[in-house]
């Protein structure tokens, strides 16, 4: 019995280690979406990455004004003019609200949220979907057939959400079989983006 308790105070312990390392990753580390990946392997033009970014300090600045708590409560990543929305808030309205936002930003082609209502996740389930993550994160350095760094995961109630570039079709459906492969997954919803969809790569 005390052997067990040991235990599950260790699970704990690692849980919360991983989301607070998690939220620090998330928050401090700058790349392709603005956070999370490394500027090394970003594929896309100096072009398209300053209009990237001059479009989403333009909506992240809108979104402070409505609302400060905003600045800490939703993620915004730009890709190549698409936007992708995670975070939480207290009611349905906002969500709508912030996704309406996002499509009147100027030069968008496409929104994609993962946006949760606080209430609807408990910390059970908040404690998977970060083990998920990390799990598929790892997957995906140590798969020499993808570039992990041009990736943002986002896990909510077990449903992987995927935001990124791949360098080849045969890359995308490595990075979403790694994502079904992961225990506990119950959907995957990848918005990868291949290089030559890009929109400056285009003729």
């Amino acid at each position: 019995m005390f052997k067990n308790k040991k235990i599950i105070k260790k699970f704990i312990g690692i849980i919360l280690t991983s989301v607070f390392l998690y939220s620090c990753v998330g928050s401090s580390s700058v790349g392709v979406f603005g956070s999370g990946v490394s500027v090394a392997f970003d594929p896309r033009t100096v072009g398209m990455q300053i209009d990237d970014s001059i479009m989403q300090k333009n909506l992240v600045a809108r979104l402070a004004l409505t609302e400060k708590k905003y600045l800490l409560s939703i993620s915004v990543k730009i890709l190549d003019g698409n936007i992708f929305l995670s975070g939480k808030v207290d009611q349905p309205e906002e969500k709508l609200k912030i996704i309406k936002m996002a499509w009147e930003t100027k030069g968008v082609r496409s929104v994609k949220s993962a946006i949760t209502i606080k209430g609807q996740i408990t910390f059970k389930n908040t404690a998977k979907d970060v083990l998920i993550t990390s799990q598929l994160r790892t997957a995906l350095i140590f798969n020499k057939l993808t570039k992990s760094t041009n990736y943002n995961i986002d896990t909510i109630n077990g449903k992987v959400y995927i935001f990124g570039i791949a360098i080849t079709g045969d890359e995308k459906k490595e990075v979403i079989k790694e994502a079904q492969d992961v225990y506990g997954v119950k959907e995957v919803i990848p918005s990868i983006i291949l290089i030559e969809d890009l929109s400056r790569t285009k003729n």
